[in-house]
């Protein structure tokens, strides 16, 4: 399969390929019909379905003609509406086993890193989940940790920080 050029650059989820949401193929995209050789492979929050290549979604085209969000961002107070326009409308979202939700810190949005599991998760993104499981015992939070998996429940969701690169967290499962 011939690849394009370089994807284009989404600063509020630098390594789309990576995670999985873009993937290579050359499926026709839905917009004019012609296969650039990745395709978008998250969610779609639109009306119809549809198949999108990443360059629709970073310009904004695939929101407009779609009405469509590629994930949930509730921001809070302090974050700009561009920010979290930019987030929902031109940047690629990810699967969760259930709701994702976008990180914010700094007053702006986290990159999203992608899925992992309990060992890969350094000091800062320990401290957030475990603040997520605020009430539970040490010895509960530490088997839960253990069994996080960067491929099935529970999982990790690793961003960072684009002012202070600090890594943040939260959790999900089935």
């Amino acid at each position: 399969m011939r690849l394009p050029t370089r994807l284009p650059s989404f600063p509020y989820h630098p390594g789309p390929l990576e995670t999985g949401s873009v993937v290579p193929s050359e499926k026709a995209r839905a917009r004019c019909g012609s296969a650039r050789g990745f395709i978008y492979a998250g969610p779609v929050y639109a009306v119809e379905k549809v198949s999108l290549c990443p360059w629709y979604i970073k310009d904004g085209s695939a929101a407009a003609a779609f009405d469509a969000t590629f994930t949930d961002a509730f921001a809070p107070d302090g974050v700009p509406h561009a920010v979290v326009d930019e987030i929902c409308r031109r940047t690629p979202g990810f699967s969760g086993w259930q709701q994702e939700r976008w990180l914010f810190h700094c007053g702006d949005g986290a990159e999203f890193l992608g899925r992992a599991g309990g060992d890969e998760l350094n000091t800062a993104a320990l401290n957030a989940v475990r603040a997520e499981l605020l009430g539970w015992s040490d010895d509960a939070i530490s088997a839960y940790v253990a069994a996080l998996s960067r491929d099935d429940p529970p999982t990790a969701y690793l961003f960072r920080c684009r002012v202070c690169r600090t890594h943040l967290a939260y959790t999900d499962s089935t």
